[in-house]
Parts: C-alpha cells; structure tokens; sequence
C-alpha cells in the first residue's frame, strides 16, 4: 500500500508539473514572475503538500506561526530551515505571505519543466564551485529581491541530511543578514521520517515544524557567530521534536 501511494503522488506531480510549468513560463514573460508565482507555482506547491497528506498519508503540524513577521512589519527576512527532504521545500511556498526568493544550486535548472519554470521566477541560483561569484550573485540579488519584499530562504546546511544527522552550518545567511539588515528566523523539520532524503517512498505520519523567534544580529556580532545561534537553536529544536533518532537529545 505504502508503494502504491507513493506512485500515485509522484504520477501526480509528473503528470501536473508539466502543464502548470508551461502555463508559468508563458505568464511569467507576459505578465511578470511575480503573477506567475502567485497564479501557478505557489498553488501547485501547495497542491502538492495536500496530496503528500491526503494521498500519501504524510500530515504535518507547525508551532511558532507567531514568530513569522506579519506584513505591517514591512522587515527583511531570511528562513532558514532545516533540510531533510524535498517535502520543506514545497510545503514554505505554500504557507508564507510573501513570495519566497530561494537561494538554490543552478544544476536544478536542467531538469526538464520544473528547472524551466524556475527559471523564471525570481529566484538566486548560484554555481557552488565558484565560491566568491556565488557570494557576490547571493549579496547583489538577495537585496534587490528584498528590496522588492520577497523573503529569501537558504538552507544553512547547503544540503540535505539524513534524519538524526547535523552538517556544518554555512555562514551565508548570516553574511546575507549582516549585510542588509535582515533577520534571521532558525526552523527545524522532523521531515526526514515521512519523506527521507533520495527517497521515493513515503512513510505515513506527521511531520513536526517549529519555527523559532528573529535572530537579529548583535553590535559587532560575526557572520560565524549569528549562524552560531541559529544552529544552535535548530539543532536543539531538532532533538525536541525527534529525540528517537538522536543519541544526544538530552544533553545537546
């Protein structure tokens, strides 16, 4: 049953990709990304996250809403989630009031109608080997997409990790935030049990999101020394709402 639920879902998605991405890619050269976002891509995201849930029996909870600065706060944010699967990166599109800018490796380009697609949104794509282009792209286009009042995520482990596992945290938010003012908001998600990473199978159950309070940089406070805080509260998080998978969830 598990199997055939996953088909269902992944049959769905290949079969849905297709048209909304062309409809998307058209709208965003005819009316502009901003109305292709709102008109195609945040409805099949968040239309892929109901039939995870109704199809794929994966539902999810989320505390820490009220941590999401509201509109009239008009501030400069950077999400910073955890990153077990892909299920996180559609699942932020679809709950969020802004348009989500994110920073992402350009190989997701070359695949066929959803790289296309994101291609024409506002998004940063960056070459990961270049490490100074990359940054400089992140820096200049990170601000200019605020500027405009997106949101900008970037996964602070630059990759996905296995359930119970914890890379090195990256400091490039932390620069991105300390160069334009911006706050930082630290997530964890216990995703990697429903949906594990270079997986195609789903495995039923509740994903658990806990969305932590703004970091704002301190006086003289560094790149290394924000990401610091960031992680730590993640990873803290992390052994909360997981503790089965990690050894050290009650002294971390």
């Amino acid at each position: 049953m598990r199997t055939l639920r996953s088909l269902l879902v992944f049959s769905w998605m290949v079969v849905t990709v297709i048209p909304t991405a062309t409809l998307l890619i058209f709208a965003a050269l005819i009316f502009g990304s901003d109305r292709a976002w709102w008109w195609f891509a945040q409805p099949w995201l968040s239309a892929a996250i109901t039939v995870v849930r109704l199809i794929g029996g994966v539902d999810y909870r989320v505390r820490g809403l009220e941590n999401l600065p509201d509109r009239e706060a008009q501030q400069r944010v950077i999400l910073c989630p955890k990153h077990q699967s892909t299920w996180e990166t559609f699942y932020f599109p679809s709950m969020t009031p802004y348009p989500l800018a994110y920073v992402f490796k350009r190989e997701l380009l070359y695949i066929p109608f959803f790289g296309w697609a994101l291609a024409c949104l506002d998004m940063v794509h960056i070459d990961r080997s270049a490490r100074g282009e990359a940054w400089d792209k992140v820096a200049r286009l990170g601000t200019k997409l605020m500027d405009a009042g997106k949101w900008v995520i970037m996964f602070p482990e630059g990759t996905r990790t296995p359930r119970g596992s914890q890379e090195g945290y990256k400091s490039g938010a932390a620069r991105l935030a300390l160069a334009t003012g911006a706050c930082i908001i630290p997530i964890a998600v216990a995703s990697g049990r429903c949906w594990p990473r270079k997986s195609f199978k789903f495995i039923p159950g509740v994903i658990d999101v806990s969305i932590g309070p703004a970091l704002h940089a301190l006086p003289d406070e560094s790149a290394g020394e924000l990401i610091a805080r960031a992680e730590d509260w993640i990873e803290r998080e992390m052994r909360r709402i997981d503790p089965d998978v990690y050894e050290d969830h009650e002294i971390y």
